[in-house]
Protein backbone atom coordinates (compact mmCIF):
# COMPACT_ATOMS: atom_id res chain seq x y z
CA UNK A 1 0.00 0.00 0.00
CA UNK A 2 2.95 2.41 0.77
CA UNK A 3 4.50 1.96 -2.40
CA UNK A 4 1.39 2.31 -4.24
CA UNK A 5 1.23 5.56 -2.54
CA UNK A 6 4.21 6.57 -2.87
CA UNK A 7 4.71 6.37 -6.39
CA UNK A 8 1.48 8.53 -7.81
CA UNK A 9 2.74 11.06 -5.04
CA UNK A 10 6.37 11.16 -6.74
CA UNK A 11 4.68 11.96 -9.77
CA UNK A 12 2.54 14.38 -8.53
CA UNK A 13 5.29 16.39 -7.59
CA UNK A 14 7.36 16.10 -10.57
CA UNK A 15 4.00 17.36 -12.23
CA UNK A 16 4.14 20.10 -9.89
CA UNK A 17 7.54 21.49 -10.89
CA UNK A 18 6.76 20.83 -14.57
CA UNK A 19 4.04 23.87 -13.75
CA UNK A 20 6.35 26.45 -11.72
CA UNK A 21 9.18 26.11 -14.03
CA UNK A 22 6.83 26.31 -16.63
CA UNK A 23 5.44 29.04 -15.48
CA UNK A 24 8.32 31.28 -14.87
CA UNK A 25 8.74 34.98 -16.74
CA UNK A 26 11.02 37.67 -16.65
CA UNK A 27 10.96 38.86 -13.33
CA UNK A 28 9.78 42.32 -12.61
CA UNK A 29 12.33 44.29 -10.85
CA UNK A 30 12.36 47.27 -8.29
CA UNK A 31 15.70 47.95 -8.34
CA UNK A 32 19.44 46.80 -8.43
CA UNK A 33 22.55 47.51 -5.80
CA UNK A 34 25.81 49.08 -5.97
CA UNK A 35 28.57 49.39 -4.04
CA UNK A 36 30.56 52.81 -3.42
CA UNK A 37 33.74 53.29 -2.15
CA UNK A 38 33.94 56.04 0.57
CA UNK A 39 37.60 57.62 1.20
CA UNK A 40 35.70 60.01 3.76
CA UNK A 41 33.77 56.76 5.68
CA UNK A 42 36.99 54.89 4.74
CA UNK A 43 34.64 51.89 3.82
CA UNK A 44 32.13 50.04 0.81
CA UNK A 45 28.68 51.32 1.47
CA UNK A 46 26.06 49.15 -0.10
CA UNK A 47 23.51 51.89 -2.24
CA UNK A 48 20.17 50.20 -3.62
CA UNK A 49 18.78 52.44 -6.72
CA UNK A 50 15.53 52.52 -8.18
CA UNK A 51 15.04 53.71 -11.24
CA UNK A 52 11.51 55.73 -13.27
CA UNK A 53 9.83 53.16 -15.87
CA UNK A 54 10.57 55.58 -18.27
CA UNK A 55 14.54 55.91 -17.93
CA UNK A 56 15.22 52.94 -20.38
CA UNK A 57 12.54 54.31 -22.99
CA UNK A 58 14.81 55.01 -26.01
CA UNK A 59 12.48 58.59 -26.88
CA UNK A 60 13.57 59.39 -23.30
CA UNK A 61 17.43 58.75 -23.27
CA UNK A 62 18.32 62.92 -22.81
CA UNK A 63 15.53 63.35 -19.95
CA UNK A 64 17.26 63.40 -16.05
CA UNK A 65 15.81 62.76 -13.24
CA UNK A 66 15.35 64.14 -9.74
CA UNK A 67 17.07 62.35 -7.04
CA UNK A 68 16.05 60.82 -3.79
CA UNK A 69 18.55 60.20 -0.90
CA UNK A 70 16.82 57.42 1.08
CA UNK A 71 18.12 56.86 5.19
CA UNK A 72 17.66 53.34 5.91
CA UNK A 73 17.58 52.08 2.97
CA UNK A 74 17.08 48.78 3.44
CA UNK A 75 13.99 49.07 5.50
CA UNK A 76 12.26 51.51 3.44
CA UNK A 77 13.82 51.16 -0.17
CA UNK A 78 10.44 48.82 -1.27
CA UNK A 79 7.96 51.09 0.10
CA UNK A 80 9.54 54.21 -1.01
CA UNK A 81 10.25 53.00 -4.39
CA UNK A 82 6.59 51.68 -4.80
CA UNK A 83 5.21 54.70 -3.62
CA UNK A 84 6.80 56.89 -6.21
CA UNK A 85 6.42 54.56 -8.97
CA UNK A 86 3.21 54.93 -8.08
CA UNK A 87 2.90 58.88 -7.63
CA UNK A 88 5.03 60.12 -10.71
CA UNK A 89 4.73 56.93 -13.37
CA UNK A 90 3.28 57.85 -16.48
CA UNK A 91 1.48 54.29 -16.38
CA UNK A 92 -0.79 55.29 -13.24
CA UNK A 93 -0.84 58.96 -14.85
CA UNK A 94 -0.89 60.23 -10.99
CA UNK A 95 1.50 62.94 -11.67
CA UNK A 96 1.79 63.95 -8.16
CA UNK A 97 5.49 64.48 -8.47
CA UNK A 98 8.11 63.71 -11.62
CA UNK A 99 9.54 60.09 -12.04
CA UNK A 100 12.02 59.84 -9.79
CA UNK A 101 15.66 58.24 -9.29
CA UNK A 102 15.30 56.96 -5.44
CA UNK A 103 18.94 56.03 -4.24
CA UNK A 104 18.71 53.97 -0.89
CA UNK A 105 21.64 54.14 1.78
CA UNK A 106 22.12 50.45 3.34
CA UNK A 107 22.87 50.94 7.29
CA UNK A 108 26.26 50.37 8.85
CA UNK A 109 25.93 51.76 12.05
CA UNK A 110 23.02 54.27 12.53
CA UNK A 111 23.64 55.43 15.73
CA UNK A 112 27.40 56.84 14.12
CA UNK A 113 26.01 58.16 11.13
CA UNK A 114 22.93 59.74 11.58
CA UNK A 115 23.72 61.98 14.98
CA UNK A 116 25.92 64.91 14.85
CA UNK A 117 26.60 65.15 18.44
CA UNK A 118 27.85 62.21 20.95
CA UNK A 119 26.22 61.92 23.79
CA UNK A 120 27.85 60.72 27.29
CA UNK A 121 26.68 57.00 27.89
CA UNK A 122 27.73 54.29 30.52
CA UNK A 123 29.05 52.30 27.49
CA UNK A 124 31.03 52.93 24.70
CA UNK A 125 29.56 54.26 21.71
CA UNK A 126 30.29 55.70 18.19
CA UNK A 127 27.91 58.56 18.32
CA UNK A 128 28.53 61.45 16.60
CA UNK A 129 29.30 61.00 12.68
CA UNK A 130 26.69 63.02 11.61
CA UNK A 131 28.77 65.49 9.67
CA UNK A 132 30.85 63.19 8.28
CA UNK A 133 28.09 61.03 7.06
CA UNK A 134 26.64 63.93 5.14
CA UNK A 135 30.15 64.57 3.45
CA UNK A 136 29.97 61.33 1.93
CA UNK A 137 26.56 61.23 0.66
CA UNK A 138 26.87 65.37 -0.65
CA UNK A 139 30.65 64.79 -2.00
CA UNK A 140 30.84 61.30 -2.93
CA UNK A 141 27.52 59.66 -3.23
CA UNK A 142 25.31 62.15 -5.20
CA UNK A 143 28.77 62.91 -7.75
CA UNK A 144 28.54 59.45 -8.53
CA UNK A 145 25.01 58.93 -8.88
CA UNK A 146 25.38 61.96 -11.40
CA UNK A 147 28.08 60.62 -13.06
CA UNK A 148 26.65 56.99 -13.37
CA UNK A 149 22.74 58.28 -13.86
CA UNK A 150 20.71 60.84 -16.02
CA UNK A 151 20.37 62.60 -12.55
CA UNK A 152 18.90 65.97 -12.48
CA UNK A 153 20.07 68.95 -9.99
CA UNK A 154 17.14 68.35 -7.87
CA UNK A 155 17.84 66.09 -4.67
CA UNK A 156 15.82 65.21 -1.54
CA UNK A 157 16.67 63.93 1.33
CA UNK A 158 14.29 61.14 2.99
CA UNK A 159 14.99 59.95 6.48
CA UNK A 160 12.66 58.44 9.95
CA UNK A 161 13.64 57.83 13.38
CA UNK A 162 17.27 58.92 13.81
CA UNK A 163 17.48 59.21 9.96
CA UNK A 164 14.97 62.63 10.50
CA UNK A 165 17.04 64.08 13.38
CA UNK A 166 19.92 63.89 10.29
CA UNK A 167 17.36 64.97 7.70
CA UNK A 168 16.15 67.66 10.21
CA UNK A 169 19.70 68.54 10.99
CA UNK A 170 20.65 68.75 7.19
CA UNK A 171 17.72 71.05 6.61
CA UNK A 172 19.23 73.86 8.99
CA UNK A 173 22.21 73.64 7.46
CA UNK A 174 22.56 76.56 5.23
CA UNK A 175 25.69 74.57 3.08
CA UNK A 176 23.23 71.38 2.42
CA UNK A 177 22.86 70.66 -1.40
CA UNK A 178 19.40 69.33 -0.91
CA UNK A 179 16.31 71.21 -2.16
CA UNK A 180 13.84 69.40 0.14
CA UNK A 181 13.67 67.06 3.15
CA UNK A 182 11.14 64.81 4.94
CA UNK A 183 11.84 63.82 8.27
CA UNK A 184 9.48 61.36 9.91
CA UNK A 185 8.99 61.02 13.40
CA UNK A 186 12.37 62.54 13.66
CA UNK A 187 14.77 61.92 17.28
CA UNK A 188 15.20 65.59 17.93
CA UNK A 189 15.03 64.54 21.48
CA UNK A 190 18.69 63.29 21.11
CA UNK A 191 20.37 66.10 21.51
CA UNK A 192 17.24 69.30 21.97
CA UNK A 193 19.81 72.04 22.69
CA UNK A 194 21.80 71.79 19.91
CA UNK A 195 18.79 71.58 17.93
CA UNK A 196 17.40 74.80 19.38
CA UNK A 197 20.50 76.65 18.74
CA UNK A 198 21.08 75.75 15.08
CA UNK A 199 17.14 76.52 14.56
CA UNK A 200 17.86 80.09 16.36
CA UNK A 201 20.39 80.51 13.38
CA UNK A 202 18.60 79.52 10.34
CA UNK A 203 19.02 81.49 7.27
CA UNK A 204 16.77 82.26 4.47
CA UNK A 205 18.89 79.62 2.72
CA UNK A 206 17.21 77.04 4.86
CA UNK A 207 13.42 78.66 4.82
CA UNK A 208 13.18 78.80 1.08
CA UNK A 209 13.61 74.81 0.80
CA UNK A 210 10.63 72.60 2.02
CA UNK A 211 10.75 70.49 4.55
CA UNK A 212 7.68 67.87 5.75
CA UNK A 213 7.59 67.06 9.37
CA UNK A 214 5.54 63.82 10.24
CA UNK A 215 4.72 63.36 13.61
CA UNK A 216 3.18 59.84 15.15
CA UNK A 217 1.68 59.14 18.16
CA UNK A 218 3.84 57.20 20.39
CA UNK A 219 1.09 57.15 23.43
CA UNK A 220 1.28 59.37 26.43
CA UNK A 221 4.69 58.25 27.81
CA UNK A 222 6.21 59.47 25.03
CA UNK A 223 4.10 62.46 24.23
CA UNK A 224 7.01 65.04 26.49
CA UNK A 225 9.87 63.13 24.65
CA UNK A 226 8.04 63.41 20.94
CA UNK A 227 5.05 65.34 19.82
CA UNK A 228 5.28 68.05 22.69
CA UNK A 229 9.28 69.12 21.11
CA UNK A 230 8.15 68.27 17.61
CA UNK A 231 5.38 70.90 18.03
CA UNK A 232 7.67 73.29 19.91
CA UNK A 233 10.25 73.52 17.26
CA UNK A 234 7.96 73.65 14.43
CA UNK A 235 6.32 76.76 16.42
CA UNK A 236 9.85 78.55 17.24
CA UNK A 237 10.33 78.29 13.41
CA UNK A 238 6.92 79.32 12.39
CA UNK A 239 7.15 82.56 14.89
CA UNK A 240 10.35 83.24 13.44
CA UNK A 241 9.70 83.19 9.64
CA UNK A 242 5.61 83.59 9.69
CA UNK A 243 4.87 83.14 5.98
CA UNK A 244 8.20 82.73 4.79
CA UNK A 245 8.75 79.16 6.31
CA UNK A 246 7.85 76.39 3.88
CA UNK A 247 7.52 73.96 6.66
CA UNK A 248 4.49 71.38 6.74
CA UNK A 249 3.70 69.08 10.04
CA UNK A 250 1.19 66.73 10.04
CA UNK A 251 0.54 64.54 13.48
CA UNK A 252 -0.85 61.25 12.05
CA UNK A 253 -3.25 60.42 15.80
CA UNK A 254 -3.54 56.66 14.14
CA UNK A 255 -0.16 55.75 13.49
CA UNK A 256 2.80 54.79 15.70
CA UNK A 257 6.72 54.86 15.09
CA UNK A 258 6.87 52.08 13.59
CA UNK A 259 3.87 52.69 10.79
CA UNK A 260 4.12 56.43 10.55
CA UNK A 261 6.82 56.12 7.42
CA UNK A 262 3.76 54.58 4.98
CA UNK A 263 1.12 57.74 5.30
CA UNK A 264 4.18 59.97 5.20
CA UNK A 265 6.22 58.94 2.48
CA UNK A 266 2.69 59.88 0.63
CA UNK A 267 1.52 62.99 2.41
CA UNK A 268 5.27 64.51 2.39
CA UNK A 269 6.44 63.32 -1.44
CA UNK A 270 3.13 65.29 -2.54
CA UNK A 271 3.80 68.36 -0.36
CA UNK A 272 7.50 68.79 -1.18
CA UNK A 273 6.48 68.49 -4.94
CA UNK A 274 3.68 71.07 -4.95
CA UNK A 275 4.10 73.74 -7.29
CA UNK A 276 2.55 76.11 -5.18
CA UNK A 277 3.98 76.72 -0.93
Amino acid sequence: MKKRFLIPLFFLLLFSRLIVVGQVGKPIELGHSISVHSTILNEERSILVSLPHSYSDPSKSDTQYPIIILLDGYVHFETTSAIVQFMGSRTNRNYLMPETIVVAIENVDRERDFTITKLQTKRANTMGGGKKFLDFIEKELIPYVENHYRAAPHRTLIGHSLGGLLTVNAYLDPNSVFNAYLAIDPSIWWDETTMESKMASMTPTSINKKLYWATANQGETNYERNKKRHDQFVAMMEERWRDKLQVKQDYFEAENHRSVPLPALYKGLKYLNETHK
